[in-house]
């Protein structure tokens, strides 16, 4: 399979703005472990280009803090107990709201959002607003939690079928073998303009969805993440014109266009209320 790269460049050079909490901050140098999956717009700390808007935003805080970050991607499933073991000192993307059984948010400190991401269930544009029951087999990216599917996951009324990477869910979608696949709305928009035959997908709004914050995380540097808040508090106009360069867009500015595009009324769309089974 052929693969036609889009380039997101990212400029090299951030305009200051602001200043930092702590002017006599010692620059230090830092390790992020990150997920190492290519998550792009996202995330792909694999490039050596672009790895994507969360580290775009940490270089602009490291360009004027003189803090240096070195990204080790990482398996989902390793991220935090590297964490605990102090061979990482960040982990991203992190958020207070995902357990994961070895590191407690409580002993943790987390920055501000570096961008919002869209979860939500893509699927066949000409099989959407059909609902939940639909869904007998969903894919999902290694290492992800279905946390809105978990009740039928359990009850055994939809399968999980765990995908290595975005491009092979997307060619279990194109090859019907499984129903939808549990993707970030970006990344899904990324993916199918560098993979143009996987193009006649949507975020089906009749599926779970939902607006999850990606921020990063830490054990032991709290006043680093201090440091970030400060530089993110700010400078709003550099984080969004930052976010812009990647296309990355608010649940809320996305909604409208899918519920046209997808002819639904109101009470056709998902939400967390609704009963997982008619």
């Amino acid at each position: 399979m052929e693969y036609k790269v889009k380039h997101w460049a990212v400029a090299c050079t951030f305009a200051v703005f602001g200043i930092l909490g702590s002017a006599n901050a010692i620059a230090e140098r830092f390790i992020v472990g990150a997920q190492n999956l290519s998550y792009f717009p996202h995330y792909d700390f694999e490039s050596d280009v672009d790895k994507g808007v969360g580290w775009a935003i940490l270089e602009a805080f490291s360009d004027v803090s003189g803090h240096e970050f070195i990204y080790v991607d990482l398996p989902i499933r390793r991220l935090q107990m590297e964490l605990m073991k102090g061979n990482v000192d960040f982990v991203y993307p992190d958020n207070d709201r995902w357990y994961n059984g070895i590191t407690k948010t409580k002993d943790k400190s987390f920055s501000l959002p570096l961008t919002h991401a869209v979860t939500g269930t893509i699927v066949k544009k000409k099989k959407a607003g059909k609902g939940l029951t639909a869904i007998k087999n969903l894919a999902m990216p290694l290492g992800f939690t279905p946390v809105n599917w978990q009740e039928r996951v359990n009850n055994g009324d939809t399968l999980l079928t765990s995908v290595k990477d975005v491009p092979q869910g997307f060619a279990l979608l194109q090859q019907e073998k499984v129903d939808a696949l549990d993707l970030e709305y970006h990344v899904a928009q990324y993916s199918t303009a560098t993979l143009p035959q996987y193009d006649d997908v949507t975020l089906d709004l009749t599926l779970p969805h939902n607006e999850v914050s990606f921020c990063i995380s830490t054990l032991a540097h709290q006043g680093i993440i201090d440091e970030l808040n400060g530089f993110i508090t700010s400078n709003p106009e550099l984080i969004k014109e930052i976010r812009a360069r990647y296309a990355i867009t608010p649940l809320s500015e996305l909604f409208d266009t899918l519920v046209s595009e997808q002819q639904l009324a109101p009470n056709e769309v998902w939400t967390k209320s609704m009963p997982s089974a008619e």
